[in-house]
């Protein structure tokens, strides 16, 4: 199991330049992106680093939802800079580009593609020592203060990918609650949904024990290991988080309680999955927002068409469980119910229909857009969303159980209307 420290509490961020001094940072990077430079939390991180005389560069130049460009322009501004720390301010595109910015600066005779997650990269291991990096989460969705995962689109084959590696994973995770509440209303929910993935898919993976074949390194142990008893304490308590906050936080942004507790929830299903995985909710998101034609959400204030990654990870959701229940029905089964179901007088063998019903009804009462139709694709899209997903092997193959293309192409189709 690997996690990262976690600090958590109200106004912890006051704490991150006696942090920096403890480290003996003498040239950190912030890293943020145009939208927060502006916002509370950065300023918060700023005030902090004054206060302490930490000299820092900042770099606000991070793209919503990155891309391998984007990722190479902080790598550069990195390389430049010659940092012994590094402060990530923001959702997972920011603490993911800074992670990645860290690796190819403390490596910087490697080649982009030598980290990236085989098979679109070669997926090689990180031997090299990186420098302290302290994510400032402001989002409450990816966990990607806790995770060694960095994912971005890489355009030349319209998918999305990662470099996963244990050695990325940040430092320290500052999880202040004081940072949720400047989060419009669908940026909540659509991160909300992120959590609520991480914690069923890693939940409902394939067993630890099923993996094979066992590495004949443990540097060569992937992060993603499948569900065992450890992520499954993290992302059960996760779920419970979701079930009783989610709805809440994002309908009263006033509501304190419930942004805290799903800012934890974060961070928890985060420990889970960053361990366990995701499986095909994830694999067969990214060409989701890879592909993306028109498509502009609510709340984000954005210069390009987006899928938010929390709301083409959902949009599957129900689809997915159902075909992926015949293997652990009980597990599926027990989701359901922790997420309002009533099972009392339920059969085993519907688990996967309950928990797809729970999720439409736990979706439309959120408004969620209806299916992938709703977002802009159509069936005529279907064989370049199947494309997109088979090289996800990585999360694919921990789907408890096995797909063909043509199970892709009925999830897909079966994903296309949600209610």
């Amino acid at each position: 199991m690997a996690i990262s420290n976690i600090r958590y509490g109200e106004g912890v961020t006051k704490e991150i330049g006696m942090d920096l001094q403890n480290l003996g940072a003498g040239r950190v990077c912030l890293m943020t992106d145009k939208n927060l430079s502006k916002l509370p939390p950065v300023n918060a991180v700023l005030n902090s680093l004054a206060k302490y005389g930490i000299n820092f560069q900042m770099y606000d130049n991070v793209r919503v939802e990155p891309t391998d460009q984007s990722f190479l322009d902080a790598i550069q501004f990195a390389k430049k800079g010659e940092f012994d720390a590094y402060v990530a301010v923001g959702g997972g595109s920011v603490i993911d580009t800074c992670k990645a910015a860290n690796l190819y600066a403390a490596s910087p005779s490697s080649e982009f593609l030598d980290y990236v997650n085989a098979p679109i990269g070669k997926g090689k291991p990180v031997t090299v020592p990186l420098k302290p990096l302290i994510a400032v989460p402001t989002t409450s969705g990816t966990g990607s203060e806790t995770t060694g995962v960095a994912i971005f689109d890489f355009k030349e084959l319209k998918v999305k990918t990662g470099i996963a590696s244990r050695a990325i994973k940040p430092t320290l995770g500052i999880i202040d609650p004081l940072h949720t509440l400047s989060m419009p209303e669908r940026i909540v929910a659509n991160s909300g949904f992120d959590v609520l993935c991480h914690a069923l898919e890693s939940y409902t993976a394939l067993p630890y024990h099923k993996r094979s074949p066992c590495p004949s390194n443990p540097i060569s142990r992937p992060a993603y290991q499948g569900s065992n008893p450890v992520s499954d304490v993290w992302a059960l308590h996760a779920l419970r988080i979701v079930a009783k906050y989610l709805k809440r936080a994002i309908r009263n942004p006033e509501d304190r309680e419930a942004r805290a507790n799903m800012h934890l929830a974060s961070a928890f299903a985060g420990i889970g999955f960053g361990n366990a995985g995701v499986h095909l909710c994830h694999g067969m998101s990214y060409p989701i927002s890879g592909l993306v034609k028109t498509y502009k959400p609510k709340d984000y204030n954005v210069d390009h068409s987006l899928v938010p990654h929390g709301l083409s990870v959902v949009l599957t959701s129900p689809a997915v469980f159902a075909f992926t229940a015949e293997i652990h029905p009980e597990r599926h089964l027990e989701a359901a119910e922790i997420l309002g179901a009533d099972i009392r007088t339920a059969r085993i063998k519907d688990a996967g229909l309950i928990l797809a019903d729970t999720l439409r009804k736990f979706l439309f009462d959120l408004n969620v857009d209806d299916g992938l139709a709703a977002i802009g694709y159509s069936k005529a899209d279907i064989p370049a969303l199947v494309k997109g997903t088979l090289p996800q092997e990585r999360v694919t193959k921990l789907s408890p159980r096995p797909q063909t293309e043509e199970d892709l192409s009925a999830l897909f189709e079966a994903s296309m209307k949600l209610y």
